[in-house]
């Protein structure tokens, strides 16, 4: 009995090793510096009968942010980095939008949560993963006071790369966010790096 009870630890002791778990995920993620694809984002209010859907191509580039250029139902280029959001006008030129207060750390929330930044996720969240490399589930709780009033939870779900991004908020909307055709590269095009120059 003895025996079989040393067994099974050393099983579960080896299988533990071998989980997959925060830092496998990241580590996995950021293997990708460049990560280009499409995007469908479905926004599910309560007092609507129909979600609000924008359709659009997207670049997430490490140590730079991430290019957000919608096509439907309005043609608009967005860049959020660090500093902010900045919209291209019609000349080519980027300008900064107007930000409100606590914006600079929404901004950075969601690059951590679009690149799967299980670091800078875990300030602001308990994180719980599940599944394996090419089919997990993270899901985000709230930690502080603020945080809970605004979201229930976040489920980020992947495989190389993260796939598909539900916010559930706690008055009872959504949002889903689906990335679809992406594919990691390892440079910027011409037209990517000047982008996030300007």
């Amino acid at each position: 009995m003895k025996r079989l009870f040393t067994l099974l630890m050393l099983a579960c002791l080896s299988w533990n090793a071998s989980a997959f778990d925060l830092a496998d995920l990241q580590q996995q993620l950021r293997a990708a510096p460049v990560v280009r694809g499409h995007f469908v984002q479905q926004k599910f209010l309560r007092s609507l009968p129909q979600p609000l859907t924008s359709r659009g191509d997207f670049t997430l580039a490490a140590g730079k942010g991430l290019l957000w250029l919608l096509r439907t139902p309005i043609a608009q280029d967005l860049r959020i980095d660090g500093g902010g959001i900045s919209r291209r006008d019609e000349s080519g030129k980027w300008e900064a939008l107007p930000q409100r207060s606590g914006a600079g750390r929404e901004n950075q929330l969601f690059l951590s949560v679009l690149a799967g930044d299980t670091t800078g996720l875990r300030e602001n969240f308990d994180l719980a993963l599940t599944g394996e490399p090419d089919a997990w589930q993270l899901v985000l709780t709230p930690k502080s006071a603020l945080l809970r009033q605004i979201f229930d939870n976040i489920q980020i779900d992947g495989s190389a790369l993260v796939d598909r991004i539900e916010l559930r908020e706690t008055q009872g909307d959504r949002s889903v966010l689906q990335m679809t055709d992406a594919t990691a590269g390892q440079t910027l095009t011409a037209e990517e790096q000047r982008a996030f120059a300007d």
